[in-house]
């Protein structure tokens, strides 16, 4: 208890925030968008392959780094590890652990950012022993650690938990069978990043399948790890001796490009998106066609067209290849402006629909039932004063904030930046009536 106590005093006296910045967009109404977005790369693999570069004896340059909030978070805690890390120009960095300082991931630093667990995987296989703080609660539902747990249990890991964190030791993580209850995303790396560094084969079945999985895959098998099937629901890892520091680019962001496909479509425009990779928005190009918009797929960009009339539909999130879940408000936004009756099923989380209440300050006509949304298409939204409650629920509001009549005032955008890299910047050069308003707090 003392260590953890030295820890938190250490950072306490490393930070000098001083004052606290909160933001709030203002926006007004804006008939329609036109020009040309580029995508940033996507955050869902910045995160995981960031913690990655801890089992590197060597140095790596990964770019297209986004610029955002979270990205910042996991900066400052692989610094608190020993990394050193450097920003480059044009979203580069440079990451090298040639020693670690410490083992532990403390509560100040794991409570900014839940990817912040990430860590446990590669410290438990490059040091052999973590504690990190549990992550706690999420706005938007539960998202237990313990499928990660289980899995390092099963490779030879001794798991203790108290006083909100959880230790893990292993003198030599083992290669083991791995089932996941539920194919999650985090879990999936966690193990896999571990398991890169451990004695003999992993196994892990029911994984997930994300195109972010396969981005971290690809960047540990440059590294040199032995790892195949990423991509499938089963992902065989053969343990080596060590990794080397490699050069990788990040894949595009999916949930970005199609929050911006969202934008086009509720503000009935025809806009140019830049540096995507098709095959990754499938779902959400699929249900775009179904509801009457228009989509020309090229080898690394679309061109949405939505000056047509468009129909209800019927959405239920999935794991990949599934609706994504974190589509799920930018499409309740524009669902609640077209004609009809529309049902939106959210099954991955049990808390994400804290954007309607906010969507029904704008005049939405949206009733909850358990996870469900019944969503009856008004004529026109109005402006009004809200709040993002999360980082996709903010995106919602500033999609029904461009279609709403009037001026909208969108308070707590802090959670938007944890997930858009310039997004009122990139929103501004297509023609979005869009500003931010800086407020000063002690």
């Amino acid at each position: 208890m003392v260590k953890i106590c030295a820890v938190i005093t250490e950072i306490k006296n490393n930070k000098k925030e001083g004052r606290r910045s909160l933001s709030k967009f203002i926006i007004s109404h804006t008939p329609s968008l036109k020009g040309t977005v580029r995508i940033s790369g996507s955050k869902n693999s910045a995160l995981p392959i960031l913690a990655a570069s801890l089992l590197a004896d060597g140095e790596s340059t990964i770019e297209e780094i986004p610029n955002l909030k979270d990205v910042q978070c996991m900066y400052e805690l692989l610094r608190w590890l020993g990394s050193d890390v450097e920003v480059l120009h044009n979203n580069r960095v440079r990451i090298s652990t040639p020693k670690f300082k410490k083992h532990i991931a403390p509560y100040e630093l794991v409570s900014k950012m839940r990817a912040s667990f990430l860590v446990m995987g590669p410290l438990l296989a490059r040091v052999g022993k973590t504690r990190i703080s549990l992550p706690g609660g999420c706005a938007i539902g539960t998202r237990p650690v313990d499928l990660h747990l289980k899995g390092f249990a099963a490779m030879g890991a001794k798991i203790t938990q108290g006083h909100g964190y959880v230790e893990a030791k292993a003198k030599k993580l083992k290669g083991a069978k791995i089932y996941l209850d539920f194919p999650s995303v985090g879990a999936t790396e966690n193990i896999l990043m571990a398991a890169c560094l451990a004695e003999g084969q992993t196994v892990i079945e029911n994984a997930a399948v994300e195109p972010e999985i396969v981005d971290l895959a690809n960047y540990l098998i440059g590294m040199g790890a032995d790892v195949k099937g990423a991509g499938t629901d089963t992902i065989k890892v053969n343990g080596v001796k060590e990794l080397k520091g490699t050069t990788h680019t990040v894949i595009p962001d999916r949930i970005e490009a199609g929050t911006f496909m969202a934008a086009a479509a509720i503000t009935k425009s025809k806009i140019k998106i830049e540096n995507v990779v098709p095959d990754h928005l499938k779902p959400v190009t699929a249900k775009m066609r179904e509801i009457g918009i228009d989509i020309e797929e090229n080898d690394t960009s679309i061109i949405i067209n939505a000056n047509g009339k468009l129909k209800s539909a019927d959405i239920k999130t999935l794991p990949f290849p599934g609706f994504p879940t974190d589509m799920q408000a930018q499409f309740t936004a524009l669902m609640s402006i077209v004609e009809g009756t529309s049902i939106i099923i959210e099954t991955i989380f049990e808390n994400r629909f804290m954007h309607v209440s906010e969507l029904k300050r704008m005049g939405a006509n949206i009733k909850i039932e358990g996870r469900s949304a019944v969503i009856e298409g008004v004529k026109k939204l109005t402006g009004a004063q809200v709040k993002a409650t999360d980082l996709r629920a903010g995106a919602a509001l500033v999609l029904a904030g461009l279609a709403a009549e009037g001026e909208t005032e969108i308070s707590n955008v802090e959670h938007v930046d944890r997930g858009y890299d310039g997004f009122e910047q990139k929103m501004v050069s297509l023609g979005a009536q869009i500003k931010r308003i800086e407020d000063d707090e002690d």
